[in-house]
């Protein structure tokens, strides 16, 4: 495999697109079988300027996978019909994964990109309480 670029080794203002032939049908397809161009999100890492990453708690998720639908990298990993984690290589740590997460707590959470998973894990929040129309 050819070395992946890092982000400061793209032209400024450069747009990554990411299928050879369009996205017609792209979608459809498994990552593996899909004809990405070669400056891609997915053949180049886009992670090096990440400074906070989505960790996934599996005993929380509802497996909605509205995460992995508005992931603008793909970054959302999944097996079985599950959420599986996510890809650190490809996850740029936009955010956007945990914003549209709809559990309380939130299945997704952003942490230090340094700090270790299960570290993380331990550190998740408690549910919050609902508010009654009587506390609006």
């Amino acid at each position: 495999m050819d070395k992946l670029k890092d982000w400061d080794e793209f032209e400024i203002g450069s747009v990554l697109f990411p299928f050879k032939k369009g996205v017609d049908g792209a979608m459809e397809l498994y990552k593996s079988e899909r004809t990405y161009s070669g400056d891609s999100s997915f053949s180049d890492s886009v992670a090096h300027w990440r400074v906070e990453k989505p960790v996934h708690n599996s005993n929380i998720c509802i497996n909605c996978f509205n995460c992995w639908v508005f992931c603008p990298d793909a970054a959302i990993l999944t097996s079985d019909d599950k959420l599986a984690g996510v890809d650190y290589v490809h996850c740029k740590g936009c955010g956007v994964c945990v914003d549209v997460c709809p559990t309380n707590p939130k299945s997704l959470l952003m942490f230090s990109d340094h700090k270790d998973n299960d570290e993380a894990i331990k550190e998740w929040p408690a549910k919050e309480p609902k508010k009654s129309q009587n506390n609006l």
